[in-house]
């Protein structure tokens, strides 16, 4: 049984960065997305990763300060997010199918296990 488990989620002031964690069970080949949801908005996907290629790919809104990272050992991706903004304020997920990553990878409805989300609240 695939299950995610993720971390790192906190309240910070404009500027600030913080470290996500996913830690992935289950499952050795995947696509991963993250994404995140304001309250009221659509949830959109800021980034994907291959973890067959370990390729990776950011959305505008989050390219330039953020970046993924993964530990093998504790079978974890990191989502590195720095300079953040009140606009980065939502919840994150992270969801994986078994596939490799395309352009399908950016809706939400393509992946088939989520997270539970980790909230990120970023105050001015």
């Amino acid at each position: 049984q695939v299950s995610l488990v993720e971390s790192g989620g906190d309240s910070v002031a404009v500027g600030e960065s913080l470290r996500l964690s996913c830690t992935v069970s289950g499952i050795s080949m995947y696509c991963m997305g993250w994404f995140r949801q304001a309250p009221g908005k659509e949830r959109e996907r800021i980034a994907s990763y291959s973890r067959l290629s370990g390729k990776t790919e950011y959305s505008d809104s989050v390219k330039g300060r953020s970046a993924i990272s993964r530990d093998n050992a504790k079978n974890t991706v990191y989502l590195q997010m720095d300079n953040l903004q009140p606009e980065d304020t939502g919840m994150y997920y992270c969801a994986v199918r078994r596939d490799l990553c395309s352009s399908d990878s950016r809706s939400p409805s393509w992946y088939n296990t989520w997270g539970q989300g980790t909230q990120v609240t970023v105050s001015s």
